[in-house]
């Protein structure tokens, strides 16, 4: 990873219509780290997901590697920033390997089969999220909650160094959950850099190392995690009060904390 950051926003803003859903939004992040986007319903959490990923319009600066965005085509792109949406519109009768497959697209050519690189990164993403045992299923078969792992390791077979998560632990059960984010962590200690958007603010205290609180489109707080995550910065964008050593969480056991 270089030591330039990964990306770069100055004054992002995107509008529907009349309607600001980001306003002058601004920060740089490096590689080598999970970040946190927090902010309630709302917030431009997605909005923020989807216009890193090239699918909004937008005013003011982006930039990968020092690189602007707007001088990628799709597939300089696509082998950079893989996007895993909360929501996806795909609900195809294909088997699930096929489905993945679709993450090496931006390596060949319409008509070009997998070769043992394309395959050797589908073995891998799906070894990641567990859904290997998938391979054969057709993906508008599964449940949410399979879908959503599916979808990630699409993601993953992107081998993409910015991977941008929407709500990621939707509907996942606990065991598929907290194996999500160790692996996001993984990922980050091999150079990724992860966005990923959280309600769960243990979660995102437990998973991250930095983190960008939005409130109404804007950038409210951002630093490391601890900072962000905190009395004040929770008090003013969500109105409630952080009750110390309150929560109730989970951890992998001892034999799962090393990486896949």
């Amino acid at each position: 990873m270089a030591d330039r950051a990964c990306i770069e926003a100055g004054g992002l803003t995107v509008r529907r219509g009349s309607h600001v859903l980001l306003d002058q939004v601004s920060f740089s992040l490096g590689g080598n780290q999970v970040v946190a986007l927090l902010g309630p319903n709302g917030a431009g959490k997605s909005t923020l997901l989807k216009t890193l990923a090239g699918l909004l319009p937008f005013w003011g600066e982006l930039q990968f590697d020092g690189r602007a965005a707007s001088q990628f085509d799709r597939k300089e792109r696509a082998r950079l920033v893989a996007y895993v949406p909360q929501h996806s519109a795909l609900d195809a009768a294909l088997p699930v390997r096929d489905v993945v497959a679709h993450g090496r697209f931006a390596y060949r050519d319409v008509w070009g089969r997998p070769d043992r690189h394309d395959n050797a990164a589908i073995d891998r993403a799906m070894g990641l999220t567990d859904t290997r045992r998938l391979a054969d299923r057709s993906f508008n078969r599964l449940s949410y909650g399979e879908r959503r792992l599916v979808l990630l390791a699409r993601a993953l077979a992107t081998e993409a160094r910015v991977l941008l998560l929407d709500e990621p632990t939707a509907a996942l059960d606990v065991t598929h959950a907290l194996g999500l984010l160790h692996l996001l962590r993984d990922l980050a200690s091999r150079g990724a850099l992860v966005m990923v958007a959280l309600h769960q603010l243990n979660e995102a205290a437990q998973a991250s190392d930095r983190a960008l609180l939005l409130a109404g489109g804007r950038l409210v707080a951002a630093g490391p995690a601890a900072e962000v995550i905190s009395a004040e910065p929770v008090r003013q964008v969500y109105g409630v009060e952080i009750v110390p050593a309150a929560q109730f969480g989970y951890r992998l056991p001892a034999e799962k904390d090393t990486a896949p």
